[in-house]
């Protein structure tokens, strides 16, 4: 691949998180429960993190035509201590946290279809670590969005009634 289009692909993954970066925090800002905006604002911080990555590999990139060895050690800070039944609770109340969930997920599955695809194509050996270790990374959020996402479908069939028995 050339430099060009490798910078480019690093570039748009930039972006990308930058994005996300911007979604996470308007919904925080915007949220209005104190635990509903701490798992919304810890998102953005993730998502920040990847953004310096990715800033750190271009860097490198441009500078000596290749990938450093990724720092994989760095995780995820979403847990089950964030992402605990009130806080569930409190999205499932709250309409536009809810329906925040759905447009992160869409953002999620956007990040890990770049990066799969970016590590499948990937000739340097620490080029396809990064990505595989992002991809990996944003499916571990888009798993706790989707866990989310299922309770709160669940929940409003209950209380709506469409179960058939």
């Amino acid at each position: 691949m050339t430099e060009n289009s490798t910078l480019d692909i690093l570039k748009s993954a930039i972006l990308l998180e930058k994005r996300g970066k911007a979604f996470y925090r308007t919904v925080a800002d915007q949220s209005t429960n104190t635990d509903v905006k701490e798992f919304f604002e810890t998102m953005a911080a993730e998502e920040v993190q990847h953004v310096k990555i990715l800033s750190d590999q271009y860097k490198a990139f441009k500078e000596s035509g290749s990938f450093k060895a990724p720092d994989t050690s760095a995780t995820g800070a979403v847990s089950q201590k964030v992402l605990t039944p009130e806080v569930k609770d409190r999205i499932a109340a709250a309409d536009f946290e809810a329906a925040a969930i759905s447009a992160a997920m869409l953002m999620e599955e956007r990040a890990i279809a770049l990066y799969s695809r970016r590590s499948d194509e990937a000739q340097d050996p620490e080029e396809k670590k990064l990505y595989r270790w992002l991809a990996d990374w944003e499916k571990e959020h888009l798993d706790f969005l989707a866990a989310i996402d299922a309770e709160l479908k669940e929940r409003i069939w209950n209380d709506s009634g469409f179960w058939p028995f």
